[in-house]
């Protein structure tokens, strides 16, 4: 097996329990931000975690290998939702939140723009450029609109 299959799980486990935060921390908000929060993170990590799959397929897992394994992964996201439910102020959720959504939403901006704007800057045709911005623009609309 080889060492970027554990690399990738390593970095998935870190992913989920940010995911575990957000999604806990969005519960302690409100219901309808704690849903919006859920349905994100679920349109996210359908493709993530097949994509994730096949790493690890390429590193030499066999299916059932992978399979199990990718599931262990999801113990950081229950992880994640205790310690934001654990970390809640005696003075109630608002002080929590006031960190760990910042936190979490630094932090997945920051691995989509490492993943997206050096494909934007390598790319050669100027139409598939803009196209890509333009959709980066739309979800940011979308998300401004949601919130």
């Amino acid at each position: 097996l080889q060492i970027s299959g554990y690399l990738n799980l390593l970095a998935n486990t870190i992913d989920n329990f940010t995911h575990g935060l957000a999604v806990a921390a969005s519960f302690l908000v409100s219901r309808k931000v704690g849903f919006l929060t859920t349905m994100a993170i679920l349109l996210h990590e359908i493709p993530h975690e097949v994509g994730d799959f096949a790493i690890l397929l390429r590193a030499g897992f066999d299916r059932w290998s992978a399979a199990k394994m990718q599931l262990s992964t999801a113990l950081g996201g229950i992880l994640g939702a205790c310690f934001a439910i654990c970390a809640q102020s005696p003075k109630g959720a608002g002080e929590t939140v006031a960190w760990i959504l910042p936190f979490t939403s630094g932090g997945f901006l920051y691995i989509a723009l490492v993943n997206v704007v050096p494909d934007l800057l390598e790319e050669k045709n100027p139409w598939n450029s803009l196209q890509q911005v333009l959709l980066l623009c739309t979800g940011i609309t979308v998300m401004v609109l949601l919130a």
